[in-house]
């Protein structure tokens, strides 16, 4: 019996070894599908297939500040890094070929800003307001003429204006000059003033007028344009004159002399070319509406006005 235990003991491993080589693999249970009798036409889509969900869980960038800052020897070199290379001699004749190329070069610019009929009540009169300038973008030599007249007359009212401009912002000049009346008292006038564009596009044009005679005078003009289509524009407009005492050879009084605004609807046929109507309306106030009724003239005047814009 001892003999036979043994042998079974010994039997049993290499038995189970065999029958481990003799049984086939046995295939996993096929799970079953959960989906299994349902519609899968109707299901709705996943909204977020074919996103990759490990990205939506990246942290929004923080923005520029977070970036890697510039290179410690960023902006160490030479300001001109060609100098460096060729000599400041050799590429001075290049920059200034790049400086007259690139903007500061002298140009000519002439501008009709009010060229028109204005229709009163039996007063019909003539009227420019011319300007235009020579030079760069921050200096230029400005010339300047206004005037009106009965038609039929020679003019009763006409200026002249020469004038020196400095940039002293961006969009502003300031002016210096002369003024020469060419209608009415012969007169001559030392100019200073500013010129450009305020906020909001308003185009601002006011000077201060010294006379021979000692006078001193203003002037303020305002305007702005409200384009109500691409080439239909209204533009209202006021004036102000000013006097710093009675001057009564020109039926000027002190303070505020007159006062004029008006609106003028333009079409622009093209930029360069439009015809206006419009309607103003004028005011002597003070010592100068008393000026003007003695001269039999209506301190309050209504005009109708039609005329041409243009510039080139």
């Amino acid at each position: 019996m001892l003999i036979a235990a043994l042998a079974a003991t010994l039997a049993t491993p290499a038995l189970a070894q065999h029958q481990h080589h003799a049984m086939p693999a046995q295939e996993p249970e096929p799970q079953q599908d959960r989906h299994a009798g349902h519609d899968m036409g109707t299901q709705e889509p996943d909204p977020h297939a074919g996103h990759d969900m490990g990205a939506m869980e990246k942290p929004v960038s923080p923005g520029p500040t977070m970036e890697t800052p510039p290179p410690a020897a960023a902006g160490s070199g030479p300001p001109r890094a060609a100098d460096a290379i060729w000599g400041a001699e050799a590429m001075a004749a290049s920059r200034e070929e790049l400086r007259k190329t690139h903007g500061d070069f002298p140009v000519f610019w002439f501008q009709g800003d009010r060229m028109e009929a204005q229709l009163r009540n039996g007063a019909d009169i003539y009227l420019w307001d011319i300007q235009g300038y020579y030079g760069g973008p921050t200096k230029r030599l400005w010339f300047k003429s206004e005037g009106e007249g009965a038609f039929g007359d020679n003019p009763d009212d006409a200026e002249v204006q020469a004038l020196y401009a400095k940039a002293i912002m961006p969009f502003w000049d300031v002016q210096a000059g002369i003024r020469h009346d060419i209608g009415g008292p012969d007169t001559t006038h030392a100019v200073i003033g500013v010129q450009g564009l305020a906020p909001y596009m308003f185009e601002v044009d006011a000077a201060l007028f010294l006379s021979t005679r000692g006078d001193v005078t203003a002037r303020i003009e305002g305007e702005i344009d409200q384009r109500i289509t691409q080439r239909l524009i209204l533009q209202p407009r006021i004036e102000a004159n000013l006097s710093a005492q009675d001057i009564p050879l020109l039926g000027i009084g002190a303070g505020l002399d007159s006062i004029e605004v008006g609106a003028r609807l333009r079409y622009e046929f093209i930029r360069e070319f439009a015809p206006y109507i419009g309607i103003e309306q004028s005011w002597r106030t003070g010592r100068s509406a008393d000026f003007a009724r003695a001269r039999g003239e209506d301190p309050s005047v209504t005009s109708f006005v039609a005329g041409i814009r243009f510039w080139f």
